[in-house]
């Protein structure tokens, strides 16, 4: 459920924002478009929006510029002390992609950036049949996040990161449960959602699903 990760979001809570903004050359294609890619994610969001993997709020504060209501969801302790010190007044709740508070309302979008990847595919089936059913008809679930077009793209992508001489962002490539977007498109299938993917940098991928209405 991805908790494996929370020492390392922990370290990361007092620089994450710096790799974001490009600092870091060896993540700079990652977070290339950073600013925008959570722009596009906010404004396919709808209503009352469940935000996963909220880090340091740089989502949270596009989704609440846009007048959406929030609930947030983070299992590092240090990020929400980041993020609570920039929203006081944020619904936020420690809890992961499967396991979470249940919102005390309905909720239309359920959204997150640079997170999913942190569950194994079948913690990724797992949590779309969870949000399946808590959306309804036109219930949107919209991520942005790393992944690859199929299993030649992986391998190339591999390759060309070992040659370009980033360990760390190999290591991360190669540990972390980053899946394909034929994966993702039979797990969104699965559960009702109708999904259409849009690359937008060259790691990241926006994954757009609509819950369908049921036969």
């Amino acid at each position: 459920m991805g908790r494996e990760f929370i020492p390392l979001f922990d370290e990361w809570a007092e620089f994450y924002d710096e790799t974001v903004a490009g600092d870091d050359a060896e993540y700079k294609e990652v977070f290339e478009k950073y600013d925008d890619i959570l722009d596009i994610v906010a404004k396919k969001s709808k209503g009352t929006v469940l935000e996963f993997g909220v880090g340091t709020g740089n989502l949270t504060e596009k989704l609440i510029g846009l007048g959406r209501e929030v609930y947030a969801v983070e299992p590092s302790k240090l990020m929400r002390e980041k993020t609570k010190a920039r929203f006081m007044n944020l619904n936020l709740y420690d809890g992961d992609f499967i396991q979470f508070p249940n919102p005390p309302g309905k909720v239309d979008s359920i959204v997150s950036t640079y997170a999913f990847h942190h569950l194994t595919d079948d913690e990724k089936d797992s949590a779309i049949k969870l949000y399946s059913d808590m959306l309804e008809e036109g219930g949107k679930i919209v991520f942005a996040d790393t992944a690859f077009l199929d299993e030649k793209d992986r391998q190339e992508r591999h390759r060309i990161v070992k040659g370009q001489g980033y360990e760390n962002l190999l290591q991360d490539l190669q540990s972390e449960y980053y899946t394909t977007l034929d994966v993702l498109k039979v797990i969104f299938e699965r559960h009702g959602f109708q999904v259409k993917f849009e690359k937008l940098n060259t790691y990241v991928w926006l994954m757009e699903a609509v819950k369908e209405k049921k036969n």
